[in-house]
């Protein structure tokens, strides 16, 4: 399904450009089909002038090709883009005002780092001091100032990419596109880049979408991210709702951490779970690690299996005594002493579930127990 759902300033940075520099985006109808083989289906989504979106996937779920039409490096099989409320389709990439930075850097290695971010501007036949004056100021904006002179292997794999990305930002583009820009970065690094563009489109003002299959990456940068399955969005919200509000199974399933436990049909949501004695007429619940708690006790249900360290909180792992459920439990890490691995635990829910598939296909789907909702709504917004 597709969201009409408007930007949401909640739990995200609130220091945008006053005036935004950015483009207003619209795929209208968007498809894309090579041979029998459709990659894009009915793709219709509107972004707002210097909005930040991630599109979202597993591989193959038609994320880049969307990006790569929206470039001008693709032309879709029916549909439009529009830009500011014109369609750009009859325009070569280099006319349509945007700036694409890729997974690999792209950089001409002969060239000097102020050459490379040099090198837009110079077809645009912009005068060399100019230029010039435009390079350094980039550098300096993506905090290379002093790297001119230098040549693309002199630097590191996060100094190239900041290259590649002012060297987009050089002709002052109305939006810029990031096809997996971070991927091949090591994890200290990613996550550095990832809050210095986050910054960076923050005081710019201009337009981002972001392609990635990183959720933690899409998650943290985005103002809003759609998430995509076979061409085809699948719901489209600020990472607050998409989180904690999953309009789908898929989406619910897809995005973070979760459990599928089952329950028996139109049961209210219980305080410790138990696997049904019929499973296969059982409703799905979709719950958070973080939303489990597991504690020794004479009712346990399954027995620990494993831990996994993840810093401030320990991953344990609950297998049930008939071996047909392996729950996740997400437990601050001084408590885990108290669940070694062979311990018989009982489960507890702490916290509402996030979504519910009823075995019954007469019950909407997402029909949790009534204080969910209103649950979520207080927790996104103390956050």
């Amino acid at each position: 399904m597709t969201s009409t759902a408007t930007p949401s300033t909640l739990s995200r940075p609130a220091a945008r450009a006053a005036a935004p520099a950015g483009a207003a985006i619209e795929f209208r109808g968007v498809q894309k089909s090579y041979g029998a083989t459709s990659v894009l289906e009915d793709l219709s989504l509107h972004i707002e002038a210097g909005e930040f979106i991630a599109l979202l996937g597993p591989s193959g779920c038609g994320k880049t090709t969307a990006l790569r039409i929206l470039g001008g490096f693709e032309t879709p099989s029916g549909g439009d883009v529009l830009v500011d409320g014109e369609s750009v389709l009859p325009l070569p990439p280099h006319r349509r005002g945007i700036g694409m930075v890729f997974q690999s850097y792209s950089l001409f290695p002969n060239l000097t780092v102020r050459k490379n971010v040099e090198f837009g501007l110079a077809l645009r036949r912009v005068p060399r001091a100019e230029r010039k004056r435009i390079a350094l100021e980039m550098l300096e904006t993506v905090r290379l100032g002093g790297f001119e002179n230098r040549y693309p292997n002199q630097l590191s794999g996060g100094q190239q990419q900041r290259v590649a990305l002012a060297r987009a930002l050089a002709i002052s583009p109305g939006i810029l596109l990031l096809d997996e820009p971070l991927s091949a970065l090591d994890a200290q690094v990613r996550a550095g880049l990832r809050e210095e563009i986050r910054e960076l489109q923050l005081r710019t003002g201009i337009t981002v979408v972001f392609v990635t299959h990183d959720q933690e990456e899409a998650l943290a940068m985005a103002d809003r991210v759609a998430v995509m399955r076979d061409g085809r969005i699948q719901q489209i919200a600020t990472p607050d709702e998409l989180f904690f509000r999953p309009e789908g199974a898929f989406v619910a399933g897809f995005v973070g951490v979760t459990n599928e436990l089952p329950v028996a049909a139109r049961s209210p949501q219980p305080e410790f779970w138990a696997p049904p004695a019929d499973a296969a007429a059982a409703d799905r619940l979709f719950v958070r690690p973080d939303a489990l708690v597991c504690e020794p006790s004479t009712d346990a249900v399954g027995t620990v299996t494993s831990h996994l360290f993840l810093g401030a909180t320990t991953r344990i792992t609950v297998e049930t005594f008939d071996g047909a459920h392996r729950v996740k439990v997400d437990l601050p890490t001084h408590q885990v002493v108290t669940v070694p691995v062979g311990e018989r635990v009982a489960i507890r829910l702490t916290q509402p579930a996030i979504y519910r598939v009823a075995a019954d296909v007469s019950v909407p789907a997402g029909a949790v127990v009534p204080e969910a909702a209103e649950f979520f709504r207080q927790r996104a917004a103390s956050a």
